[in-house]
Protein backbone atom coordinates (compact mmCIF):
# COMPACT_ATOMS: atom_id res chain seq x y z
CA UNK A 1 0.00 0.00 0.00
CA UNK A 2 1.31 3.72 -0.98
CA UNK A 3 1.90 5.88 1.76
CA UNK A 4 0.54 9.64 1.48
CA UNK A 5 1.36 12.56 3.66
CA UNK A 6 -1.31 14.21 4.98
CA UNK A 7 -2.55 16.94 7.14
CA UNK A 8 -5.84 18.11 8.79
CA UNK A 9 -6.64 21.50 9.44
CA UNK A 10 -9.51 22.04 12.49
CA UNK A 11 -11.45 25.09 12.64
CA UNK A 12 -13.38 26.01 15.33
CA UNK A 13 -16.26 28.99 15.33
CA UNK A 14 -17.65 31.39 17.59
CA UNK A 15 -20.60 29.31 17.41
CA UNK A 16 -19.28 25.92 18.41
CA UNK A 17 -19.30 24.32 15.29
CA UNK A 18 -16.16 22.66 13.95
CA UNK A 19 -14.74 21.65 10.90
CA UNK A 20 -12.42 18.84 9.79
CA UNK A 21 -10.41 18.88 6.76
CA UNK A 22 -7.93 16.28 5.56
CA UNK A 23 -5.80 16.83 2.55
CA UNK A 24 -2.28 16.92 1.45
CA UNK A 25 0.42 18.78 3.35
CA UNK A 26 -0.01 22.80 3.16
CA UNK A 27 2.74 23.52 5.93
CA UNK A 28 6.00 21.53 6.24
CA UNK A 29 8.44 21.77 8.83
CA UNK A 30 10.99 23.20 6.68
CA UNK A 31 8.58 26.24 5.66
CA UNK A 32 10.21 29.81 6.49
CA UNK A 33 6.64 31.81 8.54
CA UNK A 34 6.91 34.51 5.71
CA UNK A 35 6.18 31.67 2.77
CA UNK A 36 3.09 31.02 4.95
CA UNK A 37 1.01 33.60 4.95
CA UNK A 38 -2.82 32.50 3.65
CA UNK A 39 -3.99 34.37 0.57
CA UNK A 40 -7.28 32.59 -0.49
CA UNK A 41 -9.65 30.30 1.05
CA UNK A 42 -11.38 27.90 -0.92
CA UNK A 43 -14.87 26.16 0.04
CA UNK A 44 -16.36 23.13 -2.33
CA UNK A 45 -19.48 21.89 -2.60
CA UNK A 46 -18.37 18.18 -2.71
CA UNK A 47 -21.24 16.60 0.15
CA UNK A 48 -20.60 13.34 -0.99
CA UNK A 49 -17.78 11.14 -2.74
CA UNK A 50 -17.98 7.72 -3.08
CA UNK A 51 -16.79 5.44 -0.54
CA UNK A 52 -13.88 3.89 -2.49
CA UNK A 53 -12.57 6.97 -3.07
CA UNK A 54 -8.78 7.41 -2.47
CA UNK A 55 -7.12 11.21 -1.72
CA UNK A 56 -5.95 11.52 -4.87
CA UNK A 57 -9.28 11.30 -6.35
CA UNK A 58 -10.50 13.90 -3.44
CA UNK A 59 -7.66 16.24 -4.41
CA UNK A 60 -8.65 16.33 -8.30
CA UNK A 61 -12.53 16.55 -7.82
CA UNK A 62 -11.89 19.92 -5.12
CA UNK A 63 -9.33 21.55 -7.68
CA UNK A 64 -11.64 21.04 -10.53
CA UNK A 65 -14.10 22.74 -8.83
CA UNK A 66 -11.89 25.45 -7.68
CA UNK A 67 -9.61 25.85 -10.92
CA UNK A 68 -12.50 27.51 -12.67
CA UNK A 69 -13.56 30.16 -9.88
CA UNK A 70 -9.54 31.27 -9.67
CA UNK A 71 -9.77 31.22 -13.88
CA UNK A 72 -12.79 33.95 -13.45
CA UNK A 73 -11.38 36.08 -10.69
CA UNK A 74 -7.76 36.25 -12.73
CA UNK A 75 -10.23 37.70 -15.89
Amino acid sequence: MKMLPLQMVIIDLENGQRGVFIGRPLVIAESDDDDCHVENVWFTNIQEIPDTATLEQLAKMTLEQVQPATSRLLQ
